[in-house]
């Protein structure tokens, strides 16, 4: 979505690599998320989902080292792009509990971009509130107040794969 958001304004794309950590038992359930420089927001669900100290420390580490590599195989001929000064859009799936989108924000946040946006095509309201505290605009298509999970409201919610995250980084603009 970031490449096809990019071409139709006509601006560049990029990755802003962050990981969800995970529920004991529950990975899916995020209770939390890390940025790439090791920086990471935990949920108020975190302790009732049984996540002490040791747990969280081990899934940080775990994800961090997943977001070293994924750094390494993404940006291998060039930096990830400066936001400093840019309007920076972000763009999910979707939003859950919110956690990976308030680690982008807050790694992009460090960076001083111009305005920051979070864009995605549904979220809950609950979580929409609380993203919209760390985004300058958010834009939702659809904001249901049933909502159990961000694949509920696709037909086909198939992974996007290294290889085709590598390949679309591969063909964009230089800055």
């Amino acid at each position: 979505m970031a490449r096809l958001i990019a071409e139709v304004l006509e601006g560049e794309f990029d990755v802003v690599l962050v990981r969800k950590l995970g529920a004991p038992g529950n990975p899916e359930f995020a209770i939390g998320a890390i940025d790439e420089t090791g920086w990471a927001t935990l949920g108020p669900y975190a302790a009732m989902a049984g996540a002490d100290s040791g747990y969280i420390g081990r899934a940080k580490a775990r994800e961090l080292e997943t977001i070293r590599k994924r750094r390494a195989q993404y940006s291998p001929l060039h930096p990830p792009i400066d936001p400093a000064g840019r309007i920076v859009i972000v763009v999910d799936d979707g939003l859950a509990t919110g956690s990976t989108m308030l680690a982008a924000l807050h790694a992009l946040r460090q960076r001083a971009p111009r305005k920051l946006i979070c864009a995605v095509p549904v979220a809950p309201p609950d979580t929409l509130e609380k993203v919209g505290q760390h985004a300058d605009e958010v834009v939702c298509l659809h904001a249901p107040e049933y909502f159990q999970a961000v694949g509920q409201f696709y037909a086909d919610f198939g992974q996007v794969e290294d290889e085709e995250v590598i390949a679309l980084l591969s063909e964009r603009k230089k800055p």
